[in-house]
């Protein structure tokens, strides 16, 4: 498979990734009356669960011991299991805190901060167009951080953690469904020590009439809810360049706001509009470059 195909195939699917992560408030609506932190616990152990039983259907025992036999390898992936666990909790935690759209302006600056690191250390350029896309898209973030009204921290919080887990995922050489079940693995005792403890506390209520086999069933699932996306995600952004990575996860926050506001009902006034408004023209003008150019693209292969 040649290099345009597969970057092709590696945009759409973090498309699919940036859209199932924008409508998942709704999922985790789903699950209000858990405690967050139990929610996150679940989710860690679920997703562990059901990858690490799909690979090792898929090629046997060996695949746990011929990725953690590479020390670097391992420790790339624990540390990006760390992060990634830590962006679940607190983004677990402002869905169901009411703080939806202050969740979805960190995934607004999570691109950019992608493109940052695209940049500076990855030695990606970027078309003129698509500097004008950063920038404005950068001045309706800086808009939204100063009339935010508060120090947006979960904001902060959750652009900094993801994108750190995108740059380690980017070198990290491993096929995506493997890396993802190895660092789900990092992080699968603590989790699973963590909510034994509680249920022995009688702070939990998994598998009991404290909140019903449905709930049992969503807390469950939300493990396959949390491997999908993240395969799809690793499987893109080693295919595609960081910088349209970064921009195409616009996608995301947009439903996430969408929700936040309409589904949620929280507020949103004129001074939230405007930045936004600019992150938009952002993203307008950066789909119009690239439909531009896969134009150009095709007329040169069939000149």
């Amino acid at each position: 498979m040649n290099d345009a195909v597969q970057a092709r195939r590696g945009t759409w699917i973090a498309a699919a990734a940036f859209v199932i992560w924008g409508l998942m408030p709704m999922y985790w609506h789903l699950l209000r009356e858990v405690p967050s932190l139990q929610i996150v616990l679940h989710r860690a152990i679920w997703c562990a669960i059901l990858v690490a039983a799909w690979l090792t259907l898929r090629h046997g025992r060996g695949w746990l011991r011929e990725t953690i036999a590479q020390p670097r390898l391992a420790g790339m992936l624990a540390l990006s299991g760390v992060l990634i666990a830590g962006n679940w909790s607190l983004y677990v935690w402002a869905v169901n805190s009411g703080h939806v759209v202050e969740a979805s302006l960190g995934y607004f600056i999570n691109p950019l901060l992608n493109v940052v690191i695209g940049v500076l250390f990855l030695r990606e350029r970027l078309s003129r167009p698509q500097w004008i896309a950063v920038v404005l898209a950068a001045c309706g973030v800086l808009w939204l951080t100063f009339n935010y009204g508060s120090f947006p921290w979960i904001a902060l919080c959750l652009a900094g953690s993801f994108a750190l887990y995108g740059l380690i995922r980017k070198f990290a050489a491993v096929e995506a469904v493997k890396g993802l079940g190895v660092e789900n693995l990092f992080v699968f005792g603590p989790a699973l020590l963590a909510l034994a403890w509680l249920e022995l506390r009688g702070g939990g209520g998994f598998f009991s009439l404290r909140w019903g086999g449905v709930t049992d069933v969503l807390l469950v699932m939300g493990g396959a809810l949390t491997a999908i996306p993240l395969i799809c995600f690793a499987y893109a952004v080693r295919r595609v360049p960081l910088t349209v990575v970064g921009l195409m996860q616009y996608i995301g926050p947009t439903l996430q706001l969408l929700l936040g506001v309409f589904f949620f009902g929280e507020p949103f006034g004129a001074d939230r509009a405007a930045g936004f408004a600019f992150i938009w023209a952002g993203l307008a003008v950066f789909a119009v470059d690239g439909y531009l150019q896969a134009r150009r693209r095709i007329v040169a292969q069939q000149a």
